[in-house]
């Protein structure tokens, strides 16, 4: 789709500004770094089974509710903590998610003392090589592939929460493992 400034974006970015500056200059970008590694994977986790859109808008006050994604902070939150982030309306009050983001920050400094850096981890499954894809319309985008069934299953095994295949297709597409912009997209 074409914006005022005559540039053509994936179509679904097109709702607001908020989306716009996130297709632009995060989604699909190659992700290296394991903090963003890690907020990105607390993000997707609470996006299950809402809009991304319904994360963005939320995304600072997660930031501030999480203690700016520190993951060892996350990892050794207690139930009283869990109780706080339980009142605070400025992110997803969902007691589930909220101990998957415990158990996800446990699991994630597991993998990072296993293979140095989770960034290690996540890019292995790929050969250190993003997955360009060659997409015309948005319908050809499928929710989930053989990749994220992959990174999913080894993720559940290692004690990873809400990390379905859905979500985790989604995670790579945020952190750039694979290019899901389409082709006629300026970000391809």
């Amino acid at each position: 789709m074409i914006n005022k400034e005559n540039i053509i974006r994936c179509p679904w970015c097109l709702k607001d500004e908020l989306y716009t500056k996130y297709h632009d200059e995060e989604w699909g970008n190659p992700v290296h770094v394991d903090k963003k590694h890690f907020e990105f994977l607390i993000l997707e986790t609470f996006q299950a089974g809402l809009s991304w859109h319904t994360i963005l808008k939320k995304r600072e006050n997660f930031r501030k509710a999480f203690d700016g994604f520190d993951v060892i902070k996350v990892s050794k939150y207690n139930e009283n903590k869990i109780d706080l982030l339980l009142q605070d309306a400025g992110i997803i009050r969902y007691r589930l998610k909220i101990e998957s983001a415990i158990a996800n920050a446990k699991a994630f400094i597991a993998v990072q003392k296993e293979f140095g850096t989770f960034d290690k981890y996540i890019w292995s499954f790929v050969k250190n090589k993003q997955v360009k894809n060659k997409w015309k319309l948005m319908s050809e985008i499928p929710p989930k592939t053989e990749l994220s069934d992959k990174v999913s299953l080894d993720m559940k095994k290692r004690g990873f929460k809400f990390v379905g295949s859905t979500t985790i297709y989604a995670h790579l597409q945020a952190i750039g493992v694979v290019n899901d912009h389409l082709v006629n997209c300026f970000k391809y």
